[in-house]
């Protein structure tokens, strides 16, 4: 890329490096400067981002080569392994609504010492009445959030257009 875009500078190209980079990754296959074959003798890694959602899927969910990558990741470091664990954890008190094990939860991750997770905790436990009650109640605010969000969403389709009473009319019919 570098040897490009001196070539490109030569023959009087006024663009910054960046612009030269981004293109010629958006033409790369996957993005990637080299290409992923049989013969390369490392798998490539997942982005930040896929191995977030790997982390929190079902891992009965998961198909074989999502499995593979994520044994993958766990045998890297043991933090990975570890951070696998308690997000599973975490995951599997939202599921099953088990919001007594909290408590062991957060004892579990100030002994990780992992920063990610550690930074996490706190705001668990400045809300802690609250989490738990959400991991053990059935009731939730999910209808009234979504009817917020439909009179937002029709006040904004009004913006600099109507006034009161017509947005009125429009939430009336809308319910």
């Amino acid at each position: 890329m570098t040897r490009l875009f001196q070539e490109l500078g030569e023959q009087g190209y006024k663009g910054s490096y960046e612009s030269v980079r981004d293109n010629l990754l958006r033409r790369l296959p996957l993005g990637r400067k080299m290409p992923l074959d049989a013969s390369s003798p490392t798998p490539a890694l997942p982005t930040s981002r896929e191995a977030s959602f790997l982390f929190l899927r079902r891992p009965d969910q998961l198909k074989t080569e999502e499995q593979e990558t994520l044994l993958l990741l766990r045998q890297l470091q043991p933090e990975t392994d570890l951070a696998y664990e308690l997000v599973q954890q975490f995951a599997r008190m939202l599921r099953t609504r088990t919001g007594e094990k909290l408590d062991d939860w957060l004892a579990q991750v100030s002994e990780s010492h992992l920063q990610e997770l550690e930074s996490f905790a706190p705001g668990v436990e400045r809300d802690k009445l609250a989490v738990v009650a959400g991991l053990t109640l059935l009731q939730n605010n999910g209808l009234v959030e979504g009817k917020v969000n439909k009179l937002k969403l029709i006040k904004r389709m009004g913006y600099g257009r109507s006034d009161f009473p017509l947005l009125r009319q429009r939430v009336l019919h809308a319910l």
